[in-house]
């Protein structure tokens, strides 16, 4: 990375650029950066473009799924040209109109105990914008093992839930201590069944970037120990906090 920004940069980046929390040292921070997102759904389709605009260095996409007519409400990446066509390739094309500077690598795979290992140990953040408790867990037992930054979101109806874990601190509980059950359902995550409101989906997810980027960044206050619950049926947002086990 160079000692300072181009002109380009500036001009692109001008707005987070004059917050006293960013300027050009923590913009070379996020130009740096490299954040993998599991998962091109309802989720990980609005924590990618916020990331791409926000101008992180290296943006990793994994997803095995092709685009159908039910996800175009929620998945705001994709319309209804892009019905049939891999989610991750029509991600990619996208995000790179937006800032063309930012490095997009696709992976087209459902994300497994075979390759987590070769997709995962290059990027130091993962947010986790995945469906079912199965993969959840597999990611957050990976990033633990391994010391990995990862946000982990989830949707229902009008509600959402968002963790944030940094596991280089060892004090940072895991997603296994706020679910302690063996064997969770995932049908508490299937929109197919339970329904969601696209709008539900846009805040978690731009919710999972903002968490990324102050990270990135080393500032504020994240989730450790805590879950934020959204109701926004209700307008109500609150933490609770739960213990490492």
């Amino acid at each position: 990375m160079k000692n300072s920004l181009n002109k380009s940069q500036v001009e692109r980046f001008s707005r987070q650029l004059v917050l006293k929390n960013i300027g050009p040292k923590g913009q070379k921070k996020i130009l740096s950066s490299k954040v993998l997102i599991v998962g091109i759904g309802g989720l990980g389709c609005p924590a990618a473009e916020n990331l791409v605009r926000a101008g992180v260095g290296t943006i990793g996409l994994i997803d095995n799924d092709t685009v159908n007519l039910s996800n175009i409400h929620r998945q705001s990446l994709f319309n209804s040209k892009d019905i049939k066509k891999p989610k991750v390739n029509v991600a990619a094309k996208k995000l790179k109109e937006i800032n063309p500077l930012t490095i997009i690598k696709t992976y087209k795979s459902r994300l497994n105990q075979n390759n987590i290992n070769q997709i995962i140990k290059n990027y130091e953040i993962i947010i986790d914008g995945t469906d079912n408790f199965k993969t959840k867990f597999l990611i957050n037992d990976y990033c633990l093992k391994y010391k990995k930054k990862l946000v982990t979101g989830a949707i229902s109806k009008f509600d959402g839930h968002i963790f944030t874990f940094n596991f280089k601190d060892n004090k940072t509980a895991s997603l296994k201590s706020f679910y302690q059950e063996k064997e969770i359902s995932d049908d508490i995550l299937n929109c197919e069944f339970e329904g969601v409101i696209g709008t539900t989906a846009s805040i978690v997810g731009a919710t999972q970037a903002n968490e990324a980027l102050k990270l990135i960044l080393e500032i504020g206050h994240s989730l450790k120990n805590q879950i934020l619950i959204i109701d926004l049926l209700n307008l109500n947002f609150r933490k609770v906090k739960f213990q490492k086990k």
